[in-house]
């Protein structure tokens, strides 16, 4: 931890003496007091020399500005002060950009040691927090959907029967709502007599044909049925495209002997959704990847001392004053052993400790705040979805902040009224690569793609693992007021039929395994629903 201090300093071009170094050491915190330090002389406009000098005198100003005694080290280890409470210098550039529409930027990491942290050298602060009292303030919170104590799978075949039995249920009741759809046949029942078709079914495949028609044959536990789109129809066929394996639709057609001709497919859609009254503001983030070499810990800190009142301009300030509420859907953590070799892209290489760190940090926020918590696939939690909360055995630290709460992923939580439904975002890999013109850049297609089907997660098989549960807790049964996503790192905003649509980027730069695949991350850059209008801040 020593050398990750000196890095920071040698970071931004600021010589320390050896007198200077030695006296942050006695400090409880040295970490936390070197950023904040940093960031006031990056804030002091008289400061913006190539080199700036540091020597003891100077250290001792700041531990006096900062309020420090460090006479009290060695006879109370908990009383900590919280450097990053303290109001920056003010300057003009002492503010936080805030746009509708951001451009990614890739940041250089900070050096880091390299010496793994572990339980035995931990240096992790055991401050007393802001957040560790209960808060006065009084919310009309609820958890909606959470099913983190709801697994009842073996992984038997018959809970893979069961489990798209209900998948098929849930989403058939759906369908039936439509008026194209309140009488349907069952597929048993199709004669070759039988001239109009009028089903509901699951899809079992796609195929092109040799002139480029597509097949789709479909299933609804009476029998199988084959549906030709012809390409002439293009507007039909523009919407075939857009379909994929293993969830349920509406086919209207004509029988023409040894062919069903479709003529209608009816997904099962999203009615608007009726504009909420919002009195104060929600912010949305998701893989902040604590214990990576590649997490922003900076623009982090910042972002903290923001939601505190503490940062930026006075515009800014006035959000974070009504912020009552910080979603973060997964991906906390960086996490052991999610790919191979990543331990050599690790800061922190105990999961425990990457936990603790992360509680360090959320527990600088002020007591009023309810922080939301789902996991993603970085976390300490099954992989298969739905994954359940981030179990307390692994991030004990976070579970004793008295203002957080833990739900699955997905999960769906009220925001004072404003339904949210929370998920990672792993479903956005199959579709990005099966759907024609989907991507990960764009996805908020996505995003509303899964609103259409009413599925997060449709193709089963494929890169999203999947749980065979009695019940399919992937299925959209009601249509939330906000929609908020991970996992791909880039921030998308988009309102459709009234649902805002959010997924949140990150605060990691681009790793090794985006390199290969040319995928940019918006790092650093958090939407806020401010009183039910969409902003996003950067903090770098």
């Amino acid at each position: 931890m020593t050398v990750k201090i000196l890095f920071k300093f040698v970071e931004k071009g600021i010589n320390l003496s050896p007198d200077a170094y030695n006296k942050i050491l006695t400090l409880n915190d040295p970490l936390n007091f070197t950023s904040s330090l940093i960031e006031q002389i990056e804030n002091n406009e008289n400061s913006n020399s190539d080199l700036v000098s540091l020597d003891e005198s100077i250290i001792e100003e700041f531990i006096k500005k900062f309020g420090l005694d460090t006479s009290k080290r060695n006879n109370d280890e908990s009383e900590i002060p919280n450097l990053n409470g303290e109001t920056p210098i003010p300057t003009e550039n002492n503010s936080i950009s805030m746009e509708k529409k951001p451009h990614p930027t890739e940041i250089k990491p900070i050096p880091v040691e390299d010496t793994p942290i572990t339980k035995e050298n931990n240096s992790i602060s055991k401050k007393i927090k802001r957040n560790i009292l209960k808060p006065d303030m009084e919310y009309n919170f609820e958890v909606i959907q959470d099913t983190s104590k709801k697994s009842y799978t073996s992984g038997e075949i018959n809970n893979l029967i069961t489990y798209f039995k209900n998948r098929y249920e849930k989403i058939s009741s759906i369908l039936s709502k439509r008026a194209e759809l309140k009488v349907h046949q069952k597929i048993s029942d199709i004669t070759d007599d039988t001239e109009d078709i009028n089903i509901i079914g699951m899809i079992k495949s796609i195929r092109n044909t040799k002139n480029n028609h597509k097949i789709i044959e479909i299933e609804d536990g009476t029998g199988e049925l084959s549906f030709l789109v012809h390409n002439e129809n293009v507007e039909l066929f523009n919407i075939a495209e857009k379909l994929v394996n293993d969830e349920v639709i509406g086919l209207l057609g004509d029988n023409r002997g040894n062919l069903i001709i479709a003529s209608r497919i009816i997904q099962p859609g999203v009615q608007r959704v009726a504009e909420k009254e919002m009195d104060f503001a929600a912010v949305f983030t998701s893989d902040i990847h604590i214990g990576s070499l590649t997490f922003q810990e900076e623009a982090f800190i910042k972002f903290i001392k923001w939601l505190n009142g503490d940062f930026g301009s006075d515009e800014q300030r006035e959000i974070a004053n009504d912020v009552k509420y910080l979603l973060i859907a997964g991906d906390i953590v960086d996490g052991i052993g999610v790919y191979p070799n990543q331990d050599k892209e690790l800061a922190i290489k105990d999961i425990e400790i990457q936990y603790e760190e992360a509680a360090r940090y959320l527990g600088d926020l002020r007591s009023d705040i309810k922080i939301i918590i789902s996991p993603g696939n970085h976390d300490a939690s099954r992989l298969a979805e739905p994954q359940p909360a981030i179990p307390d055995k692994y991030a004990k630290s976070l579970y004793e902040l008295n203002n957080v709460e833990f739900i699955s992923n997905p999960g769906i939580v009220s925001l004072d009224g404003i339904n949210t439904l929370m998920y990672h975002g792993r479903g956005f890999d199959d579709m990005a690569m099966t759907v024609k013109g989907m991507s990960h850049e764009k996805n908020d297609l996505i995003m509303e793609e899964m609103l259409n089907k009413r599925h997060l997660a449709p193709i089963y098989g494929e890169r999203t693992p999947l749980a065979s549960e009695l019940e399919d807790y992937l299925v959209i049964d009601n249509v939330p007021d906000v929609f908020h996503t991970g996992h791909v790192h880039i921030n998308r905003y988009r309102k459709y039929n009234g649902v805002h649509m959010i997924n949140s980027g990150t605060f990691q730069t681009q790793t090794e395994f985006q390199k290969i695949y040319n995928i940019v991350p918006t790092c650093g850059e958090v939407p806020v629903l401010h009183k039910g209008v969409y902003k996003q801040l950067k903090f770098i």
